[in-house]
């Protein structure tokens, strides 16, 4: 695409003022009673599967802010263990939700807020974290692009396509709905597996824009797995698709950064593509984002 065509991406996914001029949910809105209640109806087992990362005190190539761990002093007899944490709320080495108006384009953010008229000392003024603190519950499904491809990975830098996206659908034997969470994966913990070594995060597999029409028509709530946008990716205009277009013009929810290998594992030994979600941030007022630790639920 052109950056002219994935310019007019923001006009062609826009979500304005769909759920009114106040509205900070974004997609959100899609999951509805009935959604929920449909999802989870699909617990007949009872395995539940945790998608998070680990937190790690150390920092990498990854972790450039890591987690602040302190074991705090109470009495020389102590009657309980107390301690302190302080964590970044985004990044490759955390599980998180992103706010919907974390990421701007232009100085704007969803539904046509301005960016400086959200930010401020105390966080932002609309579109928080805060907003999502009831939780998401809703249907999960596993889009195997890798699989759907008979790969075990994507190459660093490949582009994931909408006809990708569409082809993993169809191998999962399952239509998305409105409301659905969608979990795409290229193949990422295999590959750093097999190669012995974290990859480089500035060159990775990713969505293509030609993936945010296919989201936005589908109705998808979530965006999650082990990929964003292809990263680099080769627009001057718009650098970060998923996350500019998704956010400022969809309002699309994202979780970021789940591992997904027990995900994809749980998937093919019970033979379905769909699982309850249920992520649950912490209650941040103001915050731009929050760690979480997804549980999907078979």
């Amino acid at each position: 695409m052109t950056d002219e065509e994935i310019v007019a991406l923001f006009d062609r996914c826009s979500n304005r003022d769909r759920w009114g001029a106040d509205d900070e949910l974004g997609t959100l809105n899609y999951i509805t009673d009935a959604k929920r209640r449909e999802a989870a109806a699909l617990v007949r087992h009872g395995r539940t599967v945790s998608i998070g990362r680990d937190l790690s005190t150390m920092a990498d190539r990854l972790n450039t802010d890591p987690l602040r761990h302190r074991m705090l002093f109470d009495a020389v007899s102590p009657v309980s263990a107390l301690d302190s944490i302080e964590l970044a709320s985004h990044g490759f080495a955390l599980t998180h939700l992103d706010a919907i108006t974390h990421v701007y384009w232009r100085g704007e953010a969803y539904n046509g807020q301005r960016a400086e008229d959200l930010l401020s000392p105390g966080g932002l003024r609309s579109g928080s974290v805060y907003a999502q603190r009831e939780g998401i519950v809703t249907r999960g499904v596993l889009l195997d692009v890798a699989g759907a491809r008979g790969v075990p990975y994507l190459s660093p830098g490949e582009a994931v396509t909408a006809e990708d996206l569409t082809a993993a659908e169809k191998r999962s034997g399952t239509t998305l709905t409105s409301g659905d969470a969608v979990f795409v994966h290229v193949g990422l913990e295999r590959r750093e597996a097999e190669q012995g070594g974290v990859e480089d995060p500035s060159v990775r597999a990713g969505l293509d824009a030609s993936c945010l029409p296919w989201l936005h028509d589908r109705q998808v709530a979530v965006y999650s797995g082990d990929c964003v946008e292809q990263i680099p990716f080769p627009s001057a205009a718009v650098p970060l698709p998923l996350h500019q277009i998704g956010l400022v013009a969809m309002g699309l929810v994202l979780l970021d950064c789940p591992r997904i290998t027990d995900l994809v594992t749980a998937c093919a030994e019970l033979g379905t593509a769909e699982f309850l979600l249920s992520v649950a941030p912490l209650r941040i007022p103001g915050g731009t984002g929050s760690p979480v630790n997804p549980i999907c639920l078979f």
